[in-house]
């Protein structure tokens, strides 16, 4: 995106009607020119209203993601990033981005967030995409100087992490949904991607991606509720006038992250574990794990120690280390 493509949307940001002859003027462009970055705007994905004889405006305010306001957060919760921290407008995915780039060393982890994806990357090649300004969605890229004991489990510490992290802003029904979802009142709020590059015996580099609703407009809820999909949810409606704002929120949830990390690459998942089974909303519910094979259908009972779901099918306890989990209860 151009400087002067950003530089409207900063404008425009604050959701109020401009109008073409002030954007003009606050730009140094003509009135023509600006209609062309409107369109500009439009083509990556931004709505931008057009009102006949008055001017511009986002459907609603939108709080802009600020890498310098991000850095001094995360700095005040002991992250000193510099340039390892980046905003970017416009990427096809955070993940993609960073793994992609050669691994970071150890102890100098790497933290890219986007305000668009054009590819955003979720479980089992499917696309995570979410309307501009209406959710977070980030990446860290991180190495674990040497491999962490049950590392295959570390997507859900890092669901664990992500989840206190939101019960410390006031959402105390925060919960996680094996093996990647983060749920509020069984619907979801946002999910985990993790992708890892190890060495037997040496370091092993991770990608860690979230992509978190914060406020869906109701034409996105409403593109979600396909038959048999999980409902969602976001953090607007679940925190209400609690809600902080994007960058406090990225800030505090970045830093789960990076604690996360931290921690287990001295304890490993052991550490988790009793937390995961705290805030595991499958926990006793009758499941239905969708597998290549056929589906299975049992009592969830929690994860063994390298993070596999265990489901109690016909009275014998079963592991799964991958499959689509229903939440919602079915009928035997």
């Amino acid at each position: 995106m151009s400087r002067r493509c950003e530089e409207l949307l900063a404008l425009l940001a604050d959701g109020a009607l401009h109008s073409g002859a002030d954007l003009a003027a606050s730009l140094g462009v003509s009135r023509a020119a600006v209609w062309k970055l409107v369109g500009e705007l439009r083509g990556l994905g931004v709505e931008v209203e057009s009102l006949p004889r008055s001017g511009y405006r986002l459907p609603r305010p939108v709080e802009l993601l600020d890498a310098a306001r991000v850095g001094g957060l995360l700095e005040a919760r002991g992250r000193s990033l510099g340039t390892r921290l980046e905003v970017l407008f416009d990427v096809g995915s955070t993940n993609t981005y960073l793994y992609d780039a050669p691994p970071p060393l150890p102890g100098q982890p790497r933290v890219v967030f986007a305000e668009l994806q054009h590819a955003g990357r979720g479980r089992r090649g499917r696309s995570w995409l979410a309307p501009f300004g209406s959710g977070l969605t980030f990446s860290v890229g991180w190495t674990f100087a040497d491999t962490p004991p049950g590392l295959p489990a570390l997507g859900l510490a890092v669901g664990v992490g992500l989840a206190r992290a939101l019960q410390s802003i006031g959402l105390a029904d925060a919960r996680v949904k094996w093996p990647n979802d983060l749920v509020w009142q069984r619907r979801k709020l946002g999910g985990l991607l993790l992708q890892l590059r190890s060495e037997a015996g040496g370091p092993a580099s991770i990608v860690a991606g979230l992509g978190i609703n914060v406020a869906l407009p109701q034409a996105a809820r409403d593109s979600l509720l396909a038959p048999g999909a999980q409902p969602v949810t976001d953090l607007a409606e679940a925190l209400g006038h609690r809600l902080p704002g994007r960058n406090e929120l990225a800030a505090t949830l970045a830093a789960a992250m990076l604690d996360t990390f931290d921690e287990f690459a001295h304890a490993g998942y052991a550490a988790f574990a009793p937390r995961w089974a705290a805030l595991d909303a499958l926990a006793g519910a009758h499941v239905r794990v969708a597998q290549t094979d056929g589906d299975v259908e049992g009592e969830a009972c929690g994860t063994d120690a390298d993070g596999a779901l265990l489901v109690r099918v016909a009275g014998q306890l079963r592991r799964f280390h991958s499959g689509d989990v229903s939440l919602r209860p079915v009928t035997p």
